[in-house]
């Protein structure tokens, strides 16, 4: 299947993703462009319930390989049930989050390693996006937002060193894909963060 039209952002905690999706899928319905949104852990009720799970901040007992499975789970399950039958429609998916995410987090921030996170998502290395945009927003920033920000769950109520490893990972995965990965400076005002990433992503699907 053609991958060109599956789009993935990717960041830390309080990178800007959420706000820059929605503005995109503005432009996108404004060009007329045919379009889903969706996210991970979620996007569907078997996704959204083990998205409960992950983040609930009751369950600090979760050890990190059975967290790293229960997103490999919820991913394949969003892939066969939204994402792949959107792509065979046509259509342009939008996702917040995939497979760099278990990277980052679960192989590089709990250290499980790049090696046993991807045998944990074997099923989906046939389905890597066409394009990858990393918003990169430094840990110091990151957790300047996060103190702002009323909810909390499981991740947010990690140190900062993890905050700091998970940036790291990222541009550890960066170096992995750098034909579809992205970085967009996430330390500038949201505004240009949000042109910046449509601007891209226009730019991809011309």
């Amino acid at each position: 299947m053609d991958m060109k039209n599956f789009i993935t952002f990717e960041g830390g905690e309080c990178s800007g993703k959420t706000t820059v999706i929605v503005e995109l899928c503005k432009k996108l319905e404004e060009l007329g462009i045919s379009y889903i949104s969706t996210r991970e852990p979620g996007g569907i009720r078997i996704a959204e319930d083990i998205r409960k799970i992950i983040l609930d901040i009751n369950n600090t007992a979760m050890t990190r390989e059975c967290e790293a499975l229960l997103y490999a789970a919820s991913r394949m399950q969003h892939l066969s049930e939204r994402v792949l039958p959107a792509l065979e429609q046509g259509k342009v998916v939008i996702c917040d989050r995939f497979l760099d995410s278990s990277l980052a987090y679960q192989g590089y921030a709990r250290g499980i390693g790049f090696d046993d996170v991807l045998r944990a998502n074997s099923f989906a290395l046939d389905y890597l996006p066409g394009l990858t945009i990393f918003i990169d927003v430094t840990p110091d920033v990151a957790l300047k937002r996060l103190s702002g920000r009323d909810k909390t769950d499981r991740l947010d109520l990690e140190k900062n060193d993890f905050h700091q490893r998970v940036y790291d990972g990222y541009h550890e995965v960066m170096k992995m894909y750098p034909d579809r990965v992205v970085r967009v400076d996430g330390n500038q005002e949201l505004e240009c963060v949000v042109n910046d990433c449509i601007n891209v992503v226009l730019n991809y699907l011309k």
